[in-house]
Order: C-alpha cells, then sequence, then structure tokens
C-alpha cells in the first residue's frame, strides 16, 4: 500500500459519496485508486493517468479486482483535459499538481470547486517543499513481493527559481542483494499549502505524516 494511505485515510474516512464520483488525477499504476476504493467502499471512480505504460498497468489491477472493474473508469487524459461529471464527491490529486503551469493549475483548482459539495475535499500531494534546496537519498517505502524486496528512494536538487528536479530510483533486492535499479527524474514546481491556498481560494489544512517511512507532505483543499 502507498505510503500516504494514512493521510488519506484521514481526509476520506466517512466522506458522502453521493455527490458523484471521486476523481483519482495522476493514478499511475493504480494504487491511490485501490486505497480509494478500500477506504470508500460504496464510492465510484473516475481514475486519470495519461502515460499509456502506467495505465496499462492500472487497467491490468482493475480488470484484475472485480470490485474495482465495477467501480472504476480508467481514462487517459491530462488534468488539464480531464472530462469531469457536472457533480463530485471529492478529487484526489498526487503526484501530479507540480507538474502543472501554473495558469492551468488554477483552472483545474477552479473546475473542481465548481463540481464538489460544501465540505468537499481536493487531496493534494505537495511534496513538502516549499522553496528548492538539495535533499538527499531518502527512502520512501519498501514493499515484499514473493522472494524479491522493492525500495523507492527520491532525492531533489534546485532546478531553477521555485522549481526542483527530483531523481527517484526504484531498488529490487533479492536475498538481499540488489539486483537491479530503474532511474527516473522530473521538475516540480514547489508551494506549500499556504500558496495552494491562495492560489485554489479554498480552505486549506495541512495533514500531519504518519508511519514510519519517509511520506510526502498533503494539503487537503475544502470548498
Amino acid at each position: 500500500m502507498v505510503t500516504s494511505t494514512p493521510a488519506l485515510r484521514a481526509a476520506l474516512t466517512g466522506l458522502d459519496t453521493g455527490h458523484g464520483p471521486v476523481v483519482d488525477i495522476g493514478s499511475g499504476t493504480g494504487l491511490v485508486t485501490a486505497a480509494i476504493a478500500e477506504i470508500l467502499p460504496s464510492a465510484r471512480i473516475h481514475s486519470a493517468e495519461p502515460s499509456p505504460n502506467m495505465r496499462a498497468i492500472l487497467t491490468s489491477r482493475v480488470f484484475g479486482d472485480p470490485d474495482l472493474r465495477r467501480r472504476v473508469t480508467v481514462l487517459p487524459e491530462p488534468a488539464q483535459e480531464l472530462p469531469l461529471p457536472d457533480s463530485i464527491s471529492a478529487a484526489v490529486v498526487f503526484g501530479v499538481a507540480g507538474h502543472i503551469p501554473r495558469a492551468e493549475r488554477l483552472a483545474l483548482w477552479r473546475r473542481l470547486a465548481d463540481r464538489l459539495p460544501p465540505g468537499g475535499p481536493v487531496v493534494v500531494e505537495l511534496m513538502g517543499v516549499d522553496t528548492p534546496r538539495s535533499i538527499p537519498f531518502v527512502r520512501m517505502c519498501r514493499e515484499t513481493v514473493g522472494e524479491q524486496a522493492y525500495e523507492w528512494w527520491i532525492s531533489g536538487e534546485p532546478a531553477g527559481p521555485g522549481t526542483m528536479r527530483w531523481r527517484t530510483q526504484w531498488r529490487v533486492f533479492r536475498g538481499g542483494d540488489l539486483v537491479r535499479t530503474v532511474d527516473d527524474e522530473y521538475d516540480w514546481e514547489t508551494f506549500g499549502v499556504e500558496r495552494l491556498a491562495e492560489e485554489s481560494g479554498l480552505s486549506v489544512r495541512r495533514l500531519a505524516r504518519t508511519g514510519r517511512e519517509a511520506t510526502p507532505e498533503i494539503g487537503v483543499l475544502v470548498k
């Protein structure tokens, strides 16, 4: 399960899902979608992931679970182009907000707010960095599958005014030996909960980090 699940649970538990689906923007391989489905067992979920490779894994995860297959609609559009229902119960925006240019991000907050009921949340992953700074590699999570263990590590460096360049590395272990690494990097606009409140025009609160692993900072926008 994703390391952000405790914060996600704190934000979503008890939510009235009768106003429409929960929109999971930037679903990746579907771990967050599965967490939402477990936290909100009656919710319909729209899971949007533009990457064909990750969307293939997301679709496979949904198809392989009868409950998810009944409740989850997989969509290919990026956040800026995502078709939204007239009404939604909540939105989850993990690993996405800092990739979206500011003007398009403001438009996204408005589109979501227009469709939320009073008190409806938008749960946003903030990465925990208000301004660019150097961050050494830190392990975000470790999961064991069969005879192999998988660790996700992340580090960051300033890449310009208001921008971080994050580097990620998956490390695969078998019998205690490192057998494979997979590296990636991307740029991310830095901002915290105060900036989030200012640009969205919504009330916002920060959720406390929990668990033994490092976890991203989570902000909750509320209409």
